[in-house]
C-alpha cells in the first residue's frame, strides 16, 4: 500500500469514527456554586473568576437607557455527531458595571 493510500485510508477511518462521537463545546461550569455564592451588587469579577474559572467568551452588553457592561458568558454544548442528537446547552451570562461587580446574570440549563 503507499503511502498515499493509507494516508487516505487513515483519514477516511477518522471521519468516520468522528461522525459516530460526541462532540462538546465550551467547557462545564458548577451553576450551584454560582447561585450560592453570587450576590448582585456586592460580587466581583475575581471571585467569580475563582469560583467559575476564566469565562468562555467576554463582550459588552448594552441596556435599552445605553448604560454599557461588561459581559461574560460561560456555556457548555454537547451533542452526537452528524446531527446534534442528544442536543444539551448549558449556559450563564453575567452582566458587570464599570467598578467590576456583578450588576445581573442569567442562565438556562436544559430539563430546569
Amino acid at each position: 500500500m503507499s503511502n498515499l493510500s493509507r494516508v487516505v485510508a487513515v483519514s477516511a477511518f477518522a471521519f468516520l469514527l468522528s461522525a459516530c462521537s460526541t462532540v462538546q463545546v465550551g467547557q462545564d461550569f458548577d451553576l450551584r456554586t454560582f447561585e450560592a455564592k453570587i450576590v448582585r451588587g456586592i460580587s466581583t469579577q475575581s471571585q467569580v473568576r475563582a469560583w467559575l474559572g476564566a469565562p468562555a467568551g467576554a463582550g459588552v452588553s448594552v441596556d435599552t437607557g445605553g448604560e454599557r457592561f461588561d459581559e461574560w458568558t460561560y456555556y457548555l454544548a454537547s451533542g452526537r455527531l452528524p446531527d446534534m442528537s442528544g442536543a444539551k446547552v448549558k449556559m450563564l451570562q453575567i452582566k458587570f458595571d464599570r467598578q467590576g461587580v456583578v450588576r445581573g446574570y442569567n442562565w438556562s440549563v436544559p430539563g430546569q
